[in-house]
């Protein structure tokens, strides 16, 4: 088959007929949502919501100005070089996190019975009792199974992104040897077996995930028995922000995952910086030229040319202005519905992830998919809340205008 491009960006009626023909697909599929299942893992993150206080106007707790932007921080830290710095951390709420637990809490919000499994256990002693932040998140699922507890996170937001600064020791206790003893083989598989997405993320913090992987392909994948009507399984990959990561350990990962989808079809999910990251490993021109690029081809071209170069089924690359991916038949593009003034941004890319492989696994077209991914994390941005399928379909029947 040769291969298709369209842009759902450019030509606003093009963008807004995809969303309401993604919307309509979703709401013939609603009752059919007991035939797909998500099994997400492994790991798990307290988060703590913070901003950066500038200027106090008292000592009343949210009493303050705050630093605004990413440049600003910078500069405060950078002022501090050879003298010092006392800069407060306001914080303004505690959340669960993780990159698996926001991906599942997405899926499962949509309707989609999800099994997580992960670091949310309440402590080291108590590795199988759910941690209380994380109550709300297991009556979202159909099943959770705590293997150990969370590591921590601070979670610096400014109007122009965020900084995250993560502690992550206690999730490298997760690895596949302990998923066998505490979980056990037969079940891993059975688990895996009925599920149509099996999303497995932050292979950069996680030291125990590439063996994971190694189980997977090993030990569980080779004797799948295929999915009943006619759906496919497919394993939905975050590397998490491989910026500390050397380019020998990223282009080892990538030929695990070619190895995995030899087996089960792999899209690997990036955001822009990801994605930028990945091409230079793997020594594909893609995303220099934005002078006499538009964004749009920039983004969906650059996804396909990492999914040639990687041999991976799909790449789907999320800068904050869209969404463009790739499969071996199709390149798109679709222009999501971005906001200045999110109301949080902690865990949008993982929104934007949960809405993409949710529409995958109802074997929506790949443009519908983008769709579905932009209108989760634009809807969870404005609500800090994750959308339900109800409200995700407002949202695609009525996309708002990017700012």
């Amino acid at each position: 088959m040769s291969e298709t491009q369209h842009n759902g960006g450019g030509d606003g009626g093009a963008r807004a007929d995809i969303a309401q023909a993604a919307a309509a697909a979703i709401e013939r599929a609603s009752g059919e949502l007991t035939g797909v299942r998500a099994l997400v893992g492994f790991d798990g993150f307290l988060d703590e919501i913070i901003r950066v206080v500038s200027t106090r106007r008292s000592m009343a707790d949210d009493d303050f100005e705050a630093i605004a932007t990413i440049p600003e921080f910078a500069a405060r830290c950078g002022a501090a070089a050879g003298k010092s710095a006392n800069i407060e951390l306001s914080v303004r709420e505690q959340r669960f996190g993780g990159n698996g637990p926001l991906m599942a809490g997405g899926v499962a919000r949509l309707g989609m019975p999800t099994t997580y499994c992960g670091a949310i256990g309440r402590s080291a002693d108590e590795p199988g009792v759910v941690h209380p932040l994380w109550q709300d998140f297991a009556a979202r699922c159909e099943r959770v199974i705590p293997v150990g507890p969370p590591a921590h996170t601070d979670a610096l937001e400014f109007d122009d992104g965020k900084i995250m600064l993560g502690k992550p020791r206690a999730v490298q206790d997760v690895t596949w040897e302990l998923l066998k003893r505490t979980i056990g083989l037969e079940e891993i598989r059975r688990l895996i077996e009925r599920s149509t997405l099996v999303g497995i993320v932050n292979w950069t913090l996680c030291g125990g995930v590439e063996g994971i992987w190694h189980g997977l392909i090993d030990e569980v994948f080779p004797a799948l028995k295929p999915l009943v009507g006619g759906r496919t399984r497919r394993v939905f990959i975050d590397l998490s922000d491989p910026a500390k990561r050397t380019d020998e350990d990223i282009a080892r990962a990538v030929g695990v995952l070619r190895k995995m989808d030899a087996l089960v079809p792999v899209t690997l999910g990036l955001n822009l910086s990801e994605a930028e990251r990945l091409a230079h490993v793997l020594g594909v021109a893609a995303f220099g030229d934005e002078h006499n690029t538009s964004l749009a081809r920039a983004v969906r071209d650059g996804a396909a040319a990492i999914r040639e170069a990687s041999g991976l089924s799909c790449v789907v690359v999320h800068p904050r202005q869209g969404a463009g991916a790739a499969t071996a038949t199709e390149r798109e593009w679709f222009e999501g519905p971005f906001t200045r003034s999110p109301r949080l941004s902690t865990g949008a890319g993982d929104h934007f992830n949960a809405g993409f492989a949710f529409a995958q696994s109802l074997n929506l077209p790949l443009s519908q998919c983008l769709a579905v991914g932009v209108g989760v994390s634009g809807a969870y941005v404005r609500d800090a809340a994750s959308p339900d399928l109800a409200r995700l379909q407002g949202v695609l029947r009525d996309l708002p205008v990017p700012e």
